[in-house]
């Protein structure tokens, strides 16, 4: 049994948004998926759901409200990708969201800055590229966003708590293009 909905209609959107923008994220990892619930009743209850499901990696306080990441024993699998990690956030006081899937973030091999000069002409959220821990650039689309940072969510927890970080599958990693624009050929014609 699932405790979460099918993530693949929300990731479909998210991929073609990215695909349009020609941001090319088929070499980087797909850190986690939030999922964020409106109450915090249904909070503890999906929290719940969820460790029956995985492991805690952390529950931790975060802008007045708190967040739980959780480490599935059977992952998400979307296409080719495996995902692991879920970040459970409750509601913060006084505002409320609708249940559902909300952001992603993507492991990259580039500071965050970097990796959004890469795609200069696009507008970038920078309000994360200066944080001391595991800074983030982000990309805002319609009811989701996409983070791009150096850490994964499971490797800065076990940092925070002095442990040794363990490591999750990872899909390989290499330095996006300098510019966006489609693939080389790899077929080139004389």
């Amino acid at each position: 049994m699932n405790a979460l909905p099918d993530p693949s209609r929300f990731l479909e959107q998210l991929f073609k948004a990215l695909s349009d923008d020609a941001i090319d994220v088929s070499v980087f990892e797909l850190d986690h998926l939030c999922y964020r619930v409106e109450t915090m009743e249904r909070y503890a209850e999906l929290k719940d759901k969820l460790l029956d499901e995985g492991s805690l990696l952390g529950e931790h306080q975060i802008g007045g409200r708190p967040i739980a990441t959780v480490r599935l024993r059977n992952p998400l699998i979307f296409q080719n990708r495996s995902i692991a990690v879920i970040e459970l956030p409750a509601p913060k006081p006084g505002s409320s969201y609708p249940e559902g899937y909300e952001h992603v973030e993507f492991v990259v091999d580039l500071e965050p800055m970097e990796f959004a000069a890469c795609y200069p002409t696009l507008d970038w959220d920078l309000s994360g590229a200066h944080k001391s821990v595991n800074a983030d650039v982000r990309r805002n689309y319609d009811g989701c966003s996409v983070k791009f940072h150096r850490l994964g969510l499971a490797e800065v927890i076990a940092l925070e708590k002095g442990e040794e970080p363990f490591e999750l599958p990872r899909q390989p990693k290499l330095t996006p293009r300098t510019a966006p624009g489609p693939p080389p050929d790899p077929m080139p014609r004389p």
